[in-house]
């Protein structure tokens, strides 16, 4: 028995005291002994939710098995966000998983850059136009000299002669205006416009760079991963993570897209939602064989195979949304209705005006 265990017990008995051997109850239990008092209707109320509660243990044993069952029948590829560029790995049937290898180095070298240029904009944008309050001088300090140490050293960095004049000039412009802030002080809306607008072409072509080296390689790891796997492609999962802002154009997803048919999206392919940039490979595993092992349910209680993968009370919601906005005399704000199973991509897809690139703001 766990100690979780044995203080639950030690609760329900010490609760369940009756007045007849209260007296006869040492002393030291005294402190936490006493009667309580629960009414048939809450005893039934709780056995009843006990029910859900219990479901997911069971639900937790039974996924081992489902997920043993899939990975021994099926390739499983998983695209996991990270820093440096994603990560995949191929699960093949009877094989130990495979770890595509990283992105190069200079995606990372890249947004670093980048990153740093955007961060600077964190560091001093709640202090702007408030020349009174210099909290922020010291850490726009200690971030200066790791500026200057990342311009010292871009040379010896793996990065062609254009990409590296390009960052050169990022990271002088960056240290410009630190140097600027800190001699005078302050940090006027306007001059941190304008270290805006002047990093903004530079940045973009970061953004470019690396985007193309990240797709180019991912693209050439999946290619050899189909090739290599030759008909047990068709009948291979794969799964993405991402989160909110990241969901849209989402790259791993979007480049898994093209080594499977348009039918696959939301079947066989799936962007699964996080609240985090990074995840496991554990859970990523426990998420796609729980949606998997919800399609069989849902198909032998309904007859639908896809029926779980939306939610289920979402029909019957949406017509009591409209329902109840008639009464109160509001006019129903919902999305199209779309039939279990679509293969649309699963983020935005209706066309509107309005930029939707960074070329666009141009």
């Amino acid at each position: 028995m766990t100690y979780r265990h044995a203080v639950a017990l030690a609760a329900v008995l010490l609760g369940g005291v009756g007045a007849a051997h209260a007296q006869t109850l040492p002393s030291y239990m005294a402190p936490i002994s006493g009667l309580t008092a629960t009414t048939p209707a809450e005893t039934a109320t709780k056995d009843m939710l006990a029910l859900n509660t219990g479901m997911f243990e069971l639900y937790g044993d039974a996924a081992k098995v489902f997920r043993a069952n899939i990975l021994a029948k099926h390739p499983v590829i998983l695209g996991l966000f990270s820093g440096a560029g994603g990560k995949f790995t191929l699960y093949q049937p009877g094989k130990p998983p495979l770890d595509a290898p990283s992105v190069p180095i200079v995606y990372q070298l890249l947004k670093s850059v980048g990153h740093s240029t955007m961060a600077l904009a964190e560091v001093v944008g709640p202090y702007v136009n408030n020349p009174d309050n210099k909290s922020w001088l010291g850490s726009m300090k200690a971030y200066r000299s790791r500026m200057q140490s990342a311009l010292d050293g871009l040379d010896l960095t793996p990065m062609q002669a254009d990409w590296r004049d390009n960052n050169r000039t990022i990271l002088q412009n960056n240290l410009a205006f630190m140097d600027d802030c800190i001699a005078k002080g302050v940090i006027p809306f306007d001059v941190l416009e304008t270290f805006g607008k002047k990093q903004a072409p530079f940045l973009a072509k970061n953004v470019t760079w690396a985007a193309q080296t990240q797709v180019n390689h991912w693209m050439t790891v999946l290619g050899d991963w189909k090739k290599m796997l030759g008909p047990d492609w068709d009948k291979a999962y794969a799964a993405s993570n991402t989160i909110y802002v990241a969901r849209q154009n989402n790259v791993l997803f979007s480049v898994l897209a093209q080594f499977f048919p348009p039918e696959a999206i939301n079947d066989r392919l799936l962007l699964i939602e996080t609240v985090s940039f990074t995840t496991t490979q554990a859970d990523m595993l426990e998420s796609l064989t729980r949606i998997i092992a919800d399609r069989s349910v849902g198909s032998l209680f309904f007859g639908n195979y896809h029926l779980m993968d939306y939610e289920l009370m979402g029909g019957d919601a949406r017509a009591a949304i409209i329902a109840e906005s008639a009464k109160r005399g509001m006019t129903p704000f919902l999305p199209p209705v779309v039939p279990f199973g679509s293969n649309q991509w699963p983020t935005l897809i209706t066309t509107g005006p309005g930029p939707a690139t960074i070329a666009d703001l141009k």
